[in-house]
């Protein structure tokens, strides 16, 4: 019944001033303060309305006239001003106009419209010819009721309207990241789809807990009356453009916050364009005409033969013959001191070191990424750790929601009551045990909190999600409540709170009568972007993602609270995965912990490590059946090589072991990509010189009167060197690649080198040993598992050539090596980055702060003003959002039009700082006094007296600059020393989305060309350092920095592999220059195709991958070498019998023992589940491997028939065997020492130039007249020769 009477009073008395009141010049239509409104409740500032008053304009004079300062527009001089307002609605309309100030004061021009509009409607002394009062209430205040205003009408001319929005739609809110001041004052529209309307309806609506009443603005076009009472004027006063200084003394607003004032910038070069020819790819066209002269020169090669010097030869043969001899005979012995020796070395492992922290794996420690990661981190702390979270409801349906405010809304599938509050159970789950705190954890013990971090509760944690727009409350979610909008009552519940929300994330209060705030829980916005995913066009109702993002405090590794931090990612990736399996979870998930890349390095040991070891025990099971002879059923427990294939696995694993124990005793750490890769690398070096030394030994004959341990060290002897040549060439290759600025290939590349050598070592050593027990074994006819069983079928005296080499030999070689073959083989072949300042710039001079800040006065190319320009090119620059600064916000807080620096005048703090939230009549002195120019610049002594109070105020309501600005947003932003000199400070913008390395890469590198540009204009104010420097940094840095010079390192580092590899070829081939430099060739070609192959196979390029590249060079080696060996010392007389020798013999073997044994292993790992595996190990080590096999076993035969070197025999004009025995009984000595010199089965005859008589062969004695009666055991040799 009350409500009902009040009503009827309402309507009388509008009724009666309607009818009434006129609209003339010189009258006002309110005047003087009524009291609060009484139809709001729980608004953010007291609703102060004005009492119904319809009289002549005031007078203005003494305190009156001095207050008037808020309104400078009316000032007519002390003797000549009437306005509408008395001085308390001029102190209510300054304490409401300050909020606004302290967001729009960056531009005078700005803030200047907006007070005046408010002026006009409040004070002006015409007041009646723009307002009408629409609604009237009795208000009783002091025991005095009184008519009051609650709503009325603002008649404005639209170019007033549209030039005062026009001069404040890009004045910019630093701390909050290119955020727009606007967007505070659209409600759920925002800055996007703010227009001047919608505006000035935000800012009359009482509903936004800051307008104390309802103001119904109408914009009026020039001209137009329609819907303009009989004597009202919409008001059309001059509105000031953003470039154009104040009437009280304000300048122009900066670029940053008005376009008007920007000078003319050109625009970046654009981007070259591709190089062409002939309107083709350049690049293609220069290709072809290569290829060309390429075949022409091939095809003109045919035709042309040239004489080319002999190699020289070696000693090596005699001394492996002799070492070899020496280790057969002692096999017990040997095995010991190998055993003794390994043990050893192996010893270091208790102190191995494994690196998993990425950072440490592929950032070098002087690396400019590193260092600048170092300094942020020493100075700011570590960035802030991130865990995330993205959940969708795929097949869920959406709804139509119809909104009583804003209408019809699609709302998508997972923006629904139950999956929001599902999503808020989930994120408050997360509690454990943690034995360094010594109680339960929480996240409040490792949480980022920027507005209390010293000590948090679980409120002030930032957690970004869309749960965060109700406060993490549920009772928010549930909250609803009816409202009457323009005639219709409708229930408001969390959707339309949302859909407001969503639009405007920086309100303190919803438009609804639900009243909530849109901020979350720990005070700071949380911006759509951050809590939903998956829209289009700000469409974030329709998202079909939900984040939630938790920010954590990042802590060096040797700080206990770095484990708790890990601790609790831990459980929440248990929690999260707990939760996705459970079937009723309604979620679909995606989500990542700081740690899961660390995490993702180590899983690919725990949960791949079967996969590895069924692939190394299929490798093995490969070996020990490959390299038996099995001649007989009855003999294949003896003749199988199970032992010595064992014998083969544990010298590789001794070699790594020992290795690794090495570097352990040294002090270098290790990682699980050695660990992975090493013994792979390791294994297909090992099993190849295995295979070769035992199908050597196989297809051997025992020759009279030799011992089995003189055959095992003339086997040796004849392929030791072409062991050493791939060992030596893969160990110096690897050496030399520890050069790399890369830790992660450094340490690989030292641990593969030694690896290689020990290897090789235990070889000559302990395998040559195993063999000697081994071959014992079988001449005894014992079972190999069962040595006390003998069988009694004896061993064939005939050679065991095995499958492959007849294979080889008959079909394959002469296939190959065809005329026609020949030819066609040959040529078919969204974050952050900070700019970080460094020590020696002042910022506390007048020079150094314009030369950083973007706001009034400072200069138009400074630091914040420059990142600024490089948004307007976000595709050039990478920089999508501009840079907040510390010094604009510090400058803007210090403005006295703001409450936010204040100085108490009374009580025991006199004289200090008095924060904004403290009300009452004790802090009315402000910091600093308004300049006449309006350009707040601080004195050296101001800056440093009051900067520490800025970086630590607490954000409220009352400092609206506070709420993202000061504590939280800069308190860790800068950092001074003890005499308050700032030594680092830095400003935060935000790239643009980068979804690849490429990417990554350009931004970084844009990014240092846009701060070394800063640096050399800020060098240039007074007092500036020489070597002060600005740097950009982002915690991806130190990942991405190696592609900037990935091309050039791979460059280096396998040309450092390949320079070994020609090298030690030419020296252990006796200088064969042409041999070494096909061997070269073919290699170069497997890597080349190998990364060719990459690209197509999806393959990225980087550390991982330039580390298996250098591997590939380790492995090219034995693909490759011990066939250019082969070939190189074939006696037959042509290069294509040269070069079928080569490869039914060598090809052979290098089939069985590199390719046979790789490939089993390597497709074993196709099963393993991480992804660095499957890309890295598998697809990569599989296309090595392929590659190689086709080059070394197809390829390079072909080329050596067509290029290798001359058959020895031709070049000495004796091209067949019955010449050359012709010309050796003809005395022709001189001539056939050559030969001699280059014949493989005589190859240790290294000293018969200084010892002829001791050391040529029997038959050879008789033909050249020798009869000393020496018994020589070379009669075999000759026999092979004759």
């Amino acid at each position: 019944c009350s409500e009902g009477i009040d009503r009827i009073q309402i309507n009388w008395h509008v009724y009666l001033f309607l009818s009434g009141a006129q609209h003339e010049p010189g009258y006002c239509v309110f005047y003087e303060e009524c009291g609060r409104n009484p139809l709001l409740e729980n608004t953010l500032i007291p609703p102060i309305v004005p009492c119904l008053n319809y009289t002549h304009a005031q007078p203005v004079t003494g305190e009156h006239y001095k207050k008037l300062k808020v309104c400078p527009m009316f000032d007519q001089g002390e003797n000549n001003t009437y306005a509408c307002c008395t001085i308390r609605q001029l102190r209510s309309l300054e304490a409401s106009l300050s909020l606004s100030q302290a967001v729009l004061v960056r531009c005078p021009a700005c803030a200047y419209n907006f007070a005046h509009l408010h002026c006009i409607n409040t004070c002006s002394p015409n007041q009646s010819q723009t307002v009408k009062v629409t609604k009237v209430m009795n208000v009783t205040e002091l025991n005095v009721t009184r008519e009051a205003v609650v709503g009325y009408q603002a008649f404005i001319s639209n170019t007033f309207a549209d030039a005062s929005f026009n001069s404040c739609k890009n004045v910019r809110i630093p701390a909050t990241i290119g955020g727009y001041a606007i967007s505070t004052m659209c409600g759920r529209y925002g800055a996007k789809l703010c227009t001047p309307q919608r505006w000035y309806d935000f800012q009359g609506d009482s509903s936004n807990g800051l307008a104390p009443l309802d103001i119904d603005f109408r914009l009026i076009e020039e001209g137009d009356a329609t819907g303009v009472p009989e004597g009202v004027i919409p008001y059309n006063g001059h509105a000031l453009m953003c470039n154009e200084t104040t009437p009280t003394g304000g300048q122009v607003c900066s670029c940053q916050d008005c376009q008007e004032s920007c000078p003319s910038v050109p625009p970046p070069p654009p981007v070259a364009p591709p190089f062409t020819l002939l309107s083709i790819d350049g690049y293609l066209v220069i290709s072809i005409i290569l290829l060309f002269l390429l075949i022409l020169s091939f095809l003109l090669y045919l035709f042309v033969s040239y004489w080319v010097t002999l190699a020289a030869q070696d000693f090596l043969s005699s001394l492996f013959q002799i070492w070899g001899t020496i280790m057969a005979t002692y096999p017990l012995t040997v095995l010991l001191l190998s055993a003794i020796a390994v043990a050893i070395f192996s010893a270091g492992l208790k102190n191995i070191e494994l690196t998993t922290d990425p950072v440490e794996l592929w950032s070098a420690p002087n690396s400019r990424a590193r260092q600048e990661k170092d300094f942020h981190d020493t100075y700011f702390d570590p960035f802030y750790r991130t865990n995330q979270l993205i959940l969708t409801a795929p097949g869920r349906k959406g709804q139509i929601y119809d909104s009583l405010l804003f209408g019809p809304q699609n709302f998508s599938g997972i923006m629904s009551k139950d999956l929001i509050i599902e999503l808020l159970e989930l994120q408050n789950r997360i509690q454990f045990w943690s034995d360094d705190l010594n109680r339960i954890a929480s996240l409040k013990d490792v949480c980022f909190a920027p507005l209390n971090p010293n000590n948090p509760s679980l409120t002030d944690c930032a957690v970004n999600s869309l749960p965060q727009y109700f406060q993490n409350s549920l009772d928010n979610i549930n909250a609803k409540v009816n409202m009457t909008e323009l005639g219709v009552t409708k229930e408001v519940d969390w959707r339309d709170h949302l859909i407001y929300c969503l639009g405007s994330p920086l309100s303190f209060k919803d438009i609804t009568d639900l009243g909530m705030s849109c901020m979350a829980d720990y005070g700071a916005p949380v911006f759509p972007f951050l809590a939903v995913g998956g829209y289009e066009d700000d469409a974030f109702i329709s998202a079909e993602a939900l984040i939630l993002t938790y920010s954590l405090n990042n802590y060096a590794r040797s700080d206990p609270r770095f484990k708790v931090a890990m601790q609790w990612e831990k459980e929440f990736l248990k929690i999260v995965q707990d939760y996705q399996k459970d079937p009723s979870t309604n979620f679909t998930f995606a989500y990542m912990a700081e740690r899961s890349l660390e995490d993702e390095i180590n899983r690919t040991t725990a949960e791949d490590i079967p996969i590895f070891m069924i692939s190394y025990a299929v490798i093995f099971i490969y070996i020990a059946v490959a390299l038996g002879e099995y001649s007989s059923w009855k003999r294949i427990l003896v003749d199988s090589k199970f032992l010595v294939g064992l014998g083969g696995i544990l010298v590789v694993a001794c070699s790594v072991l020992a290795s690794m124990g090495f570097y352990s005793w040294i002090g270098i750490p290790s990682s699980l990509v050695i660990l992975q890769v090493v013994p792979f690398l390791v294994l297909a070096v090992g099993a190849d010189n295995i295979f070769i030394f035992v199908l050597e030994y196989q297809r051997d004959v025992r020759r009279p009167g030799e011992t089995r341990q003189q055959q095992i060290g003339r086997v040796l002897g004849c392929v030791a060197p072409s062991m050493l040549l791939c060992s030596l060439s893969e160990s110096v290759c690897f050496f030399l690649g520890a050069l790399s600025t890369m830790p992660a290939v450094k340490s690989f590349a030292l641990y593969a080198a030694l690896a290689v050598l020990m290897d090789f070592v235990l070889q000559m050593t302990a395998f040559v040993a195993l063999l000697s027990l081994d071959a014992r074994r079988q001449d005894n006819n014992r079972c190999e598992l069962l040595c006390c069983v003998k069988v009694s079928t004896q061993r064939p005296k005939k050679p065991n050539e095995g499958f492959l080499m007849p294979f080889m030999k008959k079909y394959y070689a002469p296939v190959l090596l065809h005329r026609y073959t020949r030819i066609i083989v040959y040529f078919e072949v969204g974050v952050p980055v900070y700019f970080v300042t460094k020590k020696g710039f002042n910022f506390n001079s007048v020079e150094g702060m314009n030369a950083v800040c973007s706001s009034v006065g400072c200069d138009q190319f400074s630091l914040t003003q420059k990142i600024q320009y490089a948004t307007d090119y976000p595709e050039l620059s990478y920089v999508a959002i501009p840079a907040n600064s510390w010094v604009d916000d510090f400058i803007d807080w210090l403005n006295p039009e703001s409450k936010c620096c204040r100085l108490y005048t009374s009580g025991s703090s006199i004289g200090q700082f008095c924060p904004a939230n403290q009300t009452g009549f004790g802090c009315l002195k402000k910091c600093l006094t308004k300049p006449e120019d309006g350009i707040i610049r601080p004195t050296v002594k101001e800056f440093n007296r009051f900067l520490p109070d800025f970086l630590t105020n607490r954000p409220d309501l009352q400092c609206p600059k506070g709420f993202v600005l000061g504590l939280g947003a800069y308190d860790k932003a800068v950092v001074r020393d003890e005499s308050g000199e700032i030594i680092a400070s830095r400003f935060m913008a935000y790239h643009t989305p980068l979804t690849n390395s490429q990417e990554f890469t350009a931004a970084l590198q844009k990014a240092r060309e846009l701060a070394y540009n800063i640096t050399l204009s800020m060098r240039k104010v007074p007092g500036t350092s020489p070597d002060f420097e600005v740097f950009p940094y982002t915690i991806t840095n130190v990942f991405y920095e190696q592609y900037l010079t990935i091309v050039n390192e791979g460059l280096f580092n396998i040309s450092i592999c390949l320079l070994p590899t020609f090298v030690v070829c030419c020296l252990l081939l006796g200088l064969d220059v042409r041999s070494g430099l096909l061997n070269l060739l073919t290699i170069i070609m497997i890597v080349v195709d190998t990364v060719g192959v990459m690209t197509l196979w999806g393959i990225d390029y980087n550390a991982v991958a330039l580390i298996n590249l250098v591997t590939a060079v380790g492995i090219s080696v034995e693909f490759v070498s011990h066939m250019t060996r082969s070939f190189a010392l074939s006696t037959k007389p042509t290069r294509v019998t040269r070069a079928a020798e080569a490869t039914a013999k060598m090809g052979s073997a290098v089939f069985a023992g590199v390719a046979m044994t790789n490939l089993p292993g390597i497709l074993v790992l196709a099963l393993a589940k991480a992804q660095l595996i499957q890309i890295f190990f598998f697809r990569l080590n599989l296309v090595i491997t392929l590659l190689g096999m086709a080059h070394g076993l197809i390829f390079l035969p072909v080329l050596l028939s067509y290029f290798g070197m001359d058959s020895l025999l031709y070049l000495l004009g004796t091209p067949s065997l019955h010449q050359f025995s012709a010309a050796l009984r003809g005395g022709q000595l001189p001539s056939v020492l050559p030969v001699l010199l280059h014949s493989e089965y005589c190859y240790r005859w290294l000293f018969i130039v200084k010892h002829l008589k001791n050391h040529l062969c029997c038959s050879l004695d008789q033909l050249l007249g020798f009869s000393d009666g020496r018994n020589r055991d070379y009669s075999q040799c000759c026999i092979h020769i004759f």
